[in-house]
């Protein structure tokens, strides 16, 4: 008989209770509510890379187009068939200012993508090799 009560008290003692179970599933789900946001944050930080990739390559071939012909160009001038940057999260625009001795260089987001809700907002750079963003930096250095 005291063998009986002891396999039976071994045999309930062998799981996890419901309550210990919940416990778990919490601490889970309060870990993964700072790590998920945490890590979308990071995504846009990377996918940012692509527009100042973008921005760099613009600002060269403009430098190029203005060693030749002592002025510089729209996208079309320099060379640039496309306006979004190799992954498509950005778009581009210059604005060479009249008579063209300066340019304004700008990667927007494309609206509706990953990257529009980057606080950075529009990236830009200009011929004096200045780098700037019209939103904050709120989300680690624009540039």
């Amino acid at each position: 008989m005291i063998e009986t009560l002891k396999r039976l008290r071994e045999r309930n003692t062998r799981g996890f209770t419901l309550i210990e179970l919940m416990v778990v599933v919490a601490i889970i789900a309060i870990l993964a509510a700072f790590a998920v946001p945490n890590y979308l944050r990071y995504g846009i930080r990377a996918r940012r890379s692509d527009g100042q990739n973008l921005l760099l390559r613009v600002a060269t071939a403009q430098e190029r187009f203005y060693s030749t012909n002592n002025r510089y160009g729209s996208l079309s001038d320099i060379g640039f068939t496309l306006t979004s940057s190799d992954k498509g999260y950005y778009t581009v625009a210059v604005t060479p200012a009249t008579p063209a001795t300066t340019f304004t260089a700008t990667a927007t987001p494309v609206a509706g993508g990953p990257q529009a809700k980057d606080d950075c907002k529009a990236l830009n750079v200009n011929n004096y090799g200045q780098k700037g963003a019209t939103g904050s930096t709120t989300n680690g250095k624009c540039w």
